[in-house]
């Protein structure tokens, strides 16, 4: 049992905070924000995130799990000290470094001898060497420390279980004894565990979502090819990913990868790639791909229904991916934006993410079920998918639209099935 603690309770501060004490160990999640401080010391959950609320909850009556505000109640006993920050981009990509830098020094004021602080956050390569430099200046000179680099490979919706579950367990430090000692927090998990160098575990993260949003933008970029040959990506992407060489995941063509990590981190590549004087093409057809998949999206629904101003467009999805509330970056939103600068009115639903959505959309009406959202609408774009969307009775649906047309973004249904049910059906690639 190792005390712990997690500077930043986001959605990988907080996960990996509550994992690491049902592991059964001391964890202090520590937060600059007292709301949520508070939120979390009585058991209930900010972020929606599958199995979340229960792991929380369990750990909190074992008194295994804290929260606080204060640096001082969580650090000066800690073995570890992850940094599990926000590192926003900017419009260049480059990724915004004041919350690392500031829990930086803050972690340095209290930081015992022996301690190992841990970069959990997605960081620009070098940023180990930072974070040490920062940690040096305002460390009291008779105390010993590590910095290791430790990505995190979590994918929103399933969270819990890949915590508890990884495929590998990335450490990067010049400190061999340090970077072992991280591994010995994990090893009850049996994943395979790669120790290397800083800089090479922080561009494992980079290069590894970099190339699913890759897989991605490929299969969208096949999808576009397919609907003017006549042939069906879905059986396209089906007979390829039988092939152990590529593999089937990340193979399901429709309106773009979102999110607070492909794009984020494919852009920060980018752009640590242009400041090394390298030309990345890939990672910029990549993006262009992705942007485009949106507006060839749109444009399908104007061919469809015509000029959209005045129409009333029903919307299933607001967040970025199913079994999740996260809308950062999401395809929903540039959608909806699209379809309301071209004086269609859009009515939306999700079933987590509506709140969120709701701040940032004023003008979208926000359904109360996938049902309210279609009633008399002339098309229905089906964005994120949702098992509530895949069990949906749509013969019900084609009673309620003015218009039976469907846009499935993400290739939800058969096709031949909804034609059967009286829609015009627009799917991706097919």
């Amino acid at each position: 049992m190792a005390q712990i603690s997690i500077i930043g309770s986001g959605y990988v501060g907080l996960v990996s905070g509550a994992a690491f004490a049902d592991l059964g160990n001391d964890v202090y999640c520590v937060d600059i924000d007292a709301a949520k401080v508070q939120m979390l010391r009585n058991g209930e959950c900010p972020i929606f995130e599958p199995g979340l609320p229960e792991l929380i909850s369990r750990n909190i009556k074992a008194q295994r799990l804290h929260f606080t505000t204060d640096y001082s109640e969580a650090v000066p006993e800690s073995e570890f000290v992850f940094i599990c920050v926000d590192t926003p981009s900017s419009s260049s990509g480059e990724a915004d470094m004041r919350a690392v830098r500031k829990a930086a020094a803050m972690i340095a004021e209290h930081l015992k001898t022996g301690a190992v602080v841990i970069n959990k956050s997605t960081m620009p390569i070098g940023s180990g060497d930072l974070v040490t430099q920062i940690i040096r200046e305002h460390v009291s000179d008779n105390v010993d420390f590590a910095v290791v680099s430790n990505p995190e490979f979590l994918r929103e919706g399933s969270a819990v279980y890949d915590v508890l579950n990884p495929d590998r367990i990335v450490l990067g430090s010049d400190d061999r004894a340090a970077a072992e000692k991280v591994s010995e927090l994990y090893g009850v998990l049996n994943a395979p565990t790669v120790i290397t160098d800083r800089r090479s575990a922080e561009m494992i993260k980079y290069a590894s979502n970099s190339f699913l949003a890759t897989k991605i933008s490929f299969i969208n970029e096949i999808a576009q090819i397919c609907e003017r040959v006549g042939a069906d990506v879905t059986t396209v992407a089906r007979g390829m990913g039988y092939d152990q060489r590529i593999g089937s995941l990340f193979l399901q063509a429709g309106i773009g990868y979102g999110g607070s990590c492909f794009p984020k981190d494919v852009k920060a590549l980018a752009h640590m790639a242009h400041e090394a004087d390298c030309h990345p093409q890939l990672l910029h057809a990549v993006m262009e791909i992705n942007v485009d998949q949106r507006r060839r999206f749109v444009r399908k629904l104007q061919e469809h229904v015509g000029d959209v101003h005045g129409k009333e467009i029903a919307v299933w999805g607001l967040a970025f991916k199913q079994d999740t509330d996260d809308i950062r970056e999401s395809p929903s939103l540039d959608i909806i934006d699209m379809i309301q600068q071209r004086g269609g009115t859009v009515r939306a639903f999700d079933p987590a993410a509506m709140e969120n959505a709701q701040k940032l959309l004023p003008q979208t009406r926000i359904c109360q079920t996938p049902y309210e959202a279609v009633e008399g609408a002339d098309a229905l774009c089906v964005v994120t998918p949702w098992n509530e969307f895949k069990q949906a009775n749509m013969s019900r649906v084609a009673e309620l639209m003015r218009q039976p047309l469907v846009l499935d973004g993400r290739n939800l249904y058969d096709a031949d099935e909804m034609r059967s049910l009286g829609f015009t059906y627009v799917g991706i690639g097919r």
